[in-house]
């Protein structure tokens, strides 16, 4: 067995081997420091009972924005529907959803999001409801400063993300202010975890997300994270395809398949523990099998609550990416797919205390443990400027 769970963990970064550790920096000063741009990947067909908005918001999250036009539209919660969730400290544009079948929305719909730092860029109607994870990814531009924007390594650590791709790591900011979701995901689990007391299911994502996680870290500690094993599942990438690789595989096909991972055509693709067991084999599913030995609490407590096997790909490509250093400090702009998490990015060229790298040698962890007291509050609302920055629970 392992030792129990402690927080901050300590998951590794893939350049420190080759560059070390990278020098302090900020983030998200203000944010117009961190603006995100959904990429939705089809346009509304111009018809239908929904009315989709094209917003701007600014210091605030996706579901204050839902809620704010559930009441302006004089409509149920419900009936606002939006693709993922975006960061609070920011300015951000996604779309969302109403449902308004006969009616239009009220003709003072801008003037009534305005004061809440909302702008109405676009309406068109559409047949359905804007649904969870329908949109393609996310297009990023952020601004870093402090010594890891004028840092002589940082173009080079940035061209080496380029060329073989980013660690997937889930963001330190899903698993809540010190690690309280997965602390309170581990009490549920205790007592037997209820869809009433976790009605997003933001307690099941922690626990899912930190068993990936511990997952990546020991394939980045072992050299393979990037590269295909025999009886590994592996991603298309882009599409979401999975297929297996047979334990017996030759040596010239396995040699094949890593020359497409070495051009990120495809990625190992990790589990995402839950009800159906896994499909690697071999030397890939060893890495699975000791998250079970080491965490069986989380593993069984995500089967009891009927959690569902996926998987996640290990490694995600940057697309549009450019950096371009400027007087105020460094500006990085670059597009991930859907559920990538742009803090996973930073934290190979930065180290700040909001991703998942203190600064600083020898800093104790702190046990996990249920009996913390804990204060949730909003799954969103764990923004804040400057040194604390986090963001949103997931994009």
């Amino acid at each position: 067995m392992c030792d129990p769970i402690e927080w901050p963990p300590r998951w590794p970064s893939v350049l420190d081997a080759e560059f070390g550790p990278p020098p302090a920096g900020e983030y998200r000063m203000t944010a117009e420091d961190f603006c995100v741009e959904e990429v939705l990947g089809f346009v509304p067909e111009g018809e239908g009972e929904h009315l989709w908005l094209w917003l701007e918001k600014r210091d605030l999250t996706t579901a204050m924005v839902a809620r704010e036009l559930a009441k302006a539209c004089d409509v149920t919660p419900r009936d606002v529907g939006y693709a993922g969730m975006k960061d609070r400290v920011a300015v951000t544009r996604q779309w969302f959803s109403v449902h308004l079948p006969g009616r239009e929305a009220p003709g003072d719909l801008a003037l009534r999001l305005e004061p809440l730092a909302v702008q109405l860029l676009e309406q068109h109607r559409h047949p359905r409801k804007l649904k969870r994870g329908v949109h393609r990814g996310n297009r990023f531009r952020l601004r870093i400063s402090g010594e890891a924007a004028v840092d002589e390594q940082l173009e080079l650590r940035w061209q080496r993300l380029l060329t073989q791709g980013v660690a997937n790591y889930f963001g330190p900011q899903r698993f809540g202010p010190h690690g309280r979701n997965l602390q309170r995901a581990i009490s549920a689990f205790e007592r037997g975890w209820r869809k009433r007391d976790d009605r997003d299911g933001m307690l099941l994502s922690a626990a899912r997300s930190y068993l990936f996680n511990q997952q990546l870290a020991a394939r980045i500690n072992a050299g393979n994270w990037s590269l295909p094993l025999p009886g590994d599942v592996v991603m298309l990438d882009g599409t979401g395809s999975l297929f297996g690789i047979e334990p017996d595989v030759s040596a010239e096909e396995l040699d094949q398949l890593v020359d497409r991972a070495t051009r990120q055509d495809l990625h190992p693709a990790g589990v995402l523990w839950g009800v159906g067991g896994s499909k690697a084999q071999a030397a890939a599913v060893s890495y699975e099998a000791e998250l079970g030995e080491c965490y069986p609490g989380l593993c069984q407590g995500l089967i009891s609550a009927g959690v569902r096997v996926s998987r996640r790909p290990l490694r995600m490509r940057l697309g549009e990416a450019q950096l371009n250093r400027t007087a105020d400090g460094c500006w990085l702009s670059f597009t991930l797919p859907k559920g990538a998490f742009a803090t996973s990015v930073l934290r190979e060229l930065m180290e700040h205390s909001s991703l998942g790298r203190p600064a600083g040698e020898g800093r104790p962890c702190e046990k996990v443990s249920p009996a913390q007291p804990v204060n949730a509050g909003d799954p969103e609302n764990t923004s804040t400027r400057g040194s604390d920055a986090s963001t949103a629970a997931f994009q």
